[in-house]
């Protein structure tokens, strides 16, 4: 009876949110072109809480199926829930669940600390400094930034294996709330702040992102705004390509949007870099998870409750990508047209501070107005007492970048093997990387199981003591010739993500050896997977058979 009468309500919502989209305040419609907007200041305002707001929203809607359909997409037989107290739920159960929410509001901080001008380096000394835990792209980068690799080097994809994943797509949603109807403002910031963990489509998934929110603030149309923000990727890449076979599906398909989502899979649905995802369900990378994005906007027609439950449904991150279309169309409409049914649950948590931060959902909507303006200005508009006067331009598309080039995934070879002096591999290939990491051997008490499973999740036990000071070193040899060396700290904070990888080799037969220079019998590095690269790309992976 539960999941019948959730049911029942969110049906109730998709028509309460069908007036909602069409009630929102009437503003551009028409090709962007050269010239200027006007909002109150009320407004601007209203549509930067919605923004906030609706991304809050997205990311608890999506908390119970996070990952948990990967290459699937959840039917509407499954109950997603929503009710009362339920984003209090959410903050008390798992306050990670807000990586969306409090790694935006680090930049958002970083904004207000040091000036709308601040550099690509300052953000990125900030970000490692950050005491929250990261993953995927994020945490490779703070590893980077830790070992003096700064901007753009820590999110290129030759020190980073993850810079295709999603990391700054979810966490570019504060820069179009500070550049409201100004895309290339956005697209500007987006350079500074996503080449700290990202490049190529790793940095479009944020670039894409920040241009929807942006555009959405001077659009009710999210055809047009999709179509818009994919004006900001350069034609012909992956990225690009991606995402205008998606609009192209829609096109073809206006009612049906699994029939997209069953294309995109057959077309986009195959993770190249990150080592957890290559060859498996997995699927992190930036593309496809835009996609859904898309997806979730352009079915769900401006309705606020269709779009986000299409976004969860469309699988993999299913609690970001939703957040995203959300915090879009919260723009679109402004808080005050967001429903009760949505609001209410979101209320309780808005003084209240993220985890890691000093910033709650209340300072972020003063401080989004505040840069908004102060980006406006220098942009060349001009605020009044009661308005805003807002340029706008054309999108231009940003830089072209393509990571992985000629670095196919041949081969994943199950290692499950552990080593506490050195490790030898022979490949045949252009490049590899080992997935594993630094484990203690000790005994984990329940009191530490507690006490991470509710900071980071379950899923982070064995990887890294949250304040152990070991420092595991390591050289990499290739060939027998020493390529590099490494560290691999057991601190949470500082840890690398992977022991070792190295692309672009030339294509043949290597020998990879590990040697643990200074290994400590309470210590182990475990090695799981090891990925293998090739310059030729596979024309199928089937056995190949001699005969009948």
């Amino acid at each position: 009876m539960k999941r019948t009468s959730n049911y029942i309500i969110l049906q109730i919502c998709f028509c309460v949110l069908a007036v909602f989209s069409s009630c929102s305040e009437k503003t551009v419609n028409e090709p962007l072109k050269k010239g200027l907007i006007r909002l109150s200041k009320e407004v601007l305002q209203d549509k930067i809480k919605g923004g906030w707001a609706g991304q809050t929203i997205g990311v608890v809607y999506g908390a119970p199926v996070e990952f948990k359909y990967q290459g699937s997409l959840i039917d509407e037989y499954q109950n997603i829930p929503w009710r009362d107290g339920y984003v209090k739920y959410w903050w008390d159960k798992k306050p990670g669940l807000f990586d969306d929410i409090y790694t935006d509001l680090n930049f958002v901080n970083v904004f207000e600390k040091f000036g709308l001008n601040v550099t690509s380096d300052t953000i990125a000394q900030h970000w490692a400094s950050t005491e929250y835990h990261l993953a995927h792209a994020n945490q490779a980068s703070r590893y980077n930034i830790l070992n003096g690799i700064m901007p753009p080097n820590s999110g290129y994809w030759k020190n980073n294996p993850h810079a295709d994943d999603l990391d700054f797509q979810i966490e570019a949603d504060f820069i179009g709330l500070m550049t409201p109807g100004m895309v290339n403002s956005a697209t500007e910031i987006a350079d500074r702040v996503g080449h700290i963990m990202n490049s190529g489509d790793g940095w479009y998934g944020g670039v894409f992102v920040s241009a929807l929110y942006s555009i959405a603030f001077i659009s009710d149309n999210v055809n047009y705004i999709v179509e818009q923000a994919v004006k900001t990727i350069p034609a012909g890449t992956k990225f690009h390509d991606c995402i205008a076979d998606v609009i192209k599906w829609h096109k073809q398909n206006p009612n049906d949007w699994k029939a997209t989502w069953f294309e995109l899979q057959k077309k986009w649905n195959n993770d190249v870099g990150c080592p957890k995802g290559v060859f498996l369900s997995f699927n992190i990378d930036a593309k496809i998870n835009s996609a859904y994005v898309a997806i979730g906007l352009l079915y769900g027609d401006g309705d606020f409750t269709k779009s986000i439950d299409i976004a969860a449904r469309c699988g993999q991150d299913a609690d970001c990508n939703p957040a995203t279309v959300g915090g879009v169309l919260g723009v679109m409409a402004g808080y005050s047209h967001i429903p009760d049914f949505w609001l209410k649950p979101l209320q309780e948590i808005e003084p209240l501070n993220f985890e890691g931060t000093n910033m709650s959902l209340d300072r972020a909507y003063e401080l989004s107005f505040n840069h908004s303006l102060g980006m406006i200005k220098l942009a060349g508009g001009s605020d009044s007492e009661n308005e805003v006067t807002i340029p706008m331009a054309e999108p231009v598309p940003v830089a072209f970048e393509q990571n992985f080039e000629n670095s196919f995934p041949v081969f994943r070879d199950r290692f499950d093997r552990s080593f506490t002096d050195e490790l030898s591999y022979d490949l045949v290939g252009n490049g590899y990387i080992f997935y594993g990491n630094l484990v203690k051997n000790s005994k984990i008490d329940k009191d530490y199981i507690d006490r991470v499973s509710k900071r980071v999740g379950s899923e982070a036990f064995g990887l890294a003591e949250l304040n152990d000071p070991y420092v595991a070193e390591l050289e990499v040899y290739i060939d027998g010739k020493l390529d590099e060396k490494i560290k691999m700290p057991m601190k949470n904070t500082s840890r690398r993500l992977e022991p070792a990888w190295k692309y672009q080799l030339p294509e043949g037969s290597h020998k990879v050896k590990l040697k643990w220079i200074n290994p400590n019998s309470e210590y182990e590095i475990r090695i799981n997977d090891i990925v293998i690269y090739s310059e030729k790309q596979p024309e199928s992976n089937l056995p190949k058979q001699q005969g009948l």
